[in-house]
């Protein structure tokens, strides 16, 4: 489960061969941004291809991705970049991601982590607004309208 704490909206994503959380972010971006469900600027087309393509990635690219959201675990902490996507939290038998405005600019290089791993992201659906607010209510951040310190 996926929550966009600025606008408030919840989202169902699936994931999978995400090497890192620089990758989950570019992923994202493409889905939420990209799909016309968040505000923001999407990924570059070069930076999903990279992170997506199925052949395994030769060398280093140049191609640098942009963050467009932090990544918060229902209780307020960041859940930093270099991690995992194993380091977002269970509630109630599901990962539940909150998603903030980035608190600084980030850029990255945007190859995978793993050259032999593409990463996906599908949008499984957007929540209702009750089911949103049930999400958010399993979190210290409210009912997602307010800033973390």
């Amino acid at each position: 489960m996926v929550l966009h704490r600025p606008i408030g909206t919840g989202f169902e994503v699936r994931v999978g061969g995400i090497g890192d959380n620089f990758q989950l972010l570019t992923l994202l971006g493409h889905v939420l941004v990209g799909g016309g469900h968040v505000p923001g600027t999407a990924p570059s087309a070069e930076s999903v291809r990279l992170a997506t393509d199925p052949e395994p990635a030769r060398g280093r690219s140049q191609v640098a991705a942009t963050g467009v959201f932090e990544l918060l675990a229902p209780d307020g902490e960041r859940i930093w970049n270099e991690g995992l996507a194993d380091d977002i939290p269970v509630v109630e038998g599901r990962r539940l991601l909150v998603l903030d405005e980035p608190t600084y600019r980030r850029r990255w290089n945007a190859d995978r982590f793993f050259p032999h791993l593409p990463g996906t992201a599908q949008l499984i659906r957007v929540l209702t607004a009750d089911e949103t607010r049930t999400w958010f209510a399993r979190t210290a951040l409210g009912n997602g309208t307010r800033r973390h310190s």
